[in-house]
């Protein structure tokens, strides 16, 4: 069987480290292109650190000479929609970083073209193939927690503002800590749940911070140019009742350095992700009916092997484009929330 052909659009940090890494330990991919569509000596670069032996600038002219099977869209997330639409149109299956698109429109136009050419499109949500959530599913699917009627969403920094990239763009990316790191965790939240359908949504977000300071523990950043929020809160209502609590931060002042967790309450026991926990109360004492110890650090690459498993024919989970679709309608109404000031119904 031949290896199947993989192109990087977009030779970023996290298409080094995690995308460009995982493709080269495997023996039925070949890695053939990257792509950096303002600036070939990044992308020579990159290709040259990676072994990846030709790179461009023009997408199309890659497509036309490489015709990759796979590409991976590493991208700032304005970027996203035009890089997958491209990818897709040329026959290539494709696994996007986080968040699909910068509007739910964008996510939908990219689901229902991917079904339309019966091709692969998912987004690399990897906090969900940390074992630790799979764990917790089963748990949650045999009823251990029983009626689980609140949940806790926390992706907090408190003084982690990107140092790099565009992440303090609003326009490259759409928002600041909530698109970024809460989408990570509202994604392993609604997987574990089975995506219950959300009735309204009511938010706050704030900039108190990062228009202010201007070096954390992510590096540094030009308070003047800081237009995203630094921390963001909201609340999501079930159309079964129940009730999830969003919180999520580049940076805010509280004790600890970072937290990336969801925590879920039921009436029979409550359960946290990272790592995975069950736990209740007998006669007023803690007790553990399930304690990992350690959380699960192989998640990225468990999510990439996913992907190119799918791309084999393979029935292993991905996180796919309706789900994506998804959580992308749901950050868009948490966003519409909080500036508008009122609730939003889905």
């Amino acid at each position: 069987m031949r290896k199947l052909k993989v192109a990087i659009i977009g030779p970023g940090q996290i298409a080094e480290k995690v995308h460009a890494a995982y493709y080269a330990t495997r023996n039925d991919v070949e890695l053939v292109a990257a792509v950096h569509h303002n600036n070939i000596d990044k992308a020579r670069e990159f290709a040259k650190r990676n072994g990846i032996p030709r790179y461009y600038t023009n997408a199309d002219e890659m497509y036309e000479i490489e015709k990759p099977d796979i590409v991976s869209v590493c991208t700032p997330n304005k970027l996203h929609y035009g890089n997958v639409m491209q990818a897709l149109k040329a026959g290539c299956h494709v696994l996007c970083e986080k968040p699909p698109a910068l509007t739910s429109e964008e996510a939908k136009e990219m689901l229902e073209y991917s079904r339309s050419k019966n091709l692969i499109l998912a987004y690399n949500f990897h906090n969900r193939f940390a074992d630790d959530v799979g764990m917790i599913k089963e748990q949650v699917q045999q009823g251990a927690l029983g009626e689980i009627y609140a949940v806790k969403v926390k992706a907090l920094r408190r003084s982690g503002v990107p140092g790099w990239g565009s992440f303090t763009n609003k326009d490259l990316q759409g928002g600041g800590p909530l698109i970024d790191l809460g989408s990570h965790m509202l994604d392993a939240a609604f997987y574990v749940m089975g995506f219950p359908k959300v009735k309204k949504v009511t938010a706050k977000m704030f900039r108190k911070i990062g228009n202010k300071k201007s070096e954390g523990t992510l590096g540094k950043w030009d308070p003047s140019k800081y237009e995203v929020e630094d921390s963001f809160f909201g609340f999501i209502e079930l159309e079964e009742g129940g009730l999830i609590q969003v919180e999520s931060s580049f940076a805010l002042n509280i004790k600890e350095t970072s937290i990336m967790n969801v925590e879920f309450l039921g009436d029979e026991a409550g359960a946290s992700l990272f790592p995975a926990q069950i736990y209740t109360d007998r006669k007023g004492e803690l007790t553990y009916l399930l304690n990992r110890g350690t959380a699960d650090p192989n998640r990225h690459q468990k999510s990439i092997k996913a992907f190119v498993d799918r791309c084999l024919g393979k029935p292993v989970m991905i996180a796919d484009a309706e789900q994506g679709y998804k959580i992308q309608e749901l950050i868009g109404a948490l966003y519409e929330s909080a500036e508008k000031g009122d609730s939003v119904l889905l």
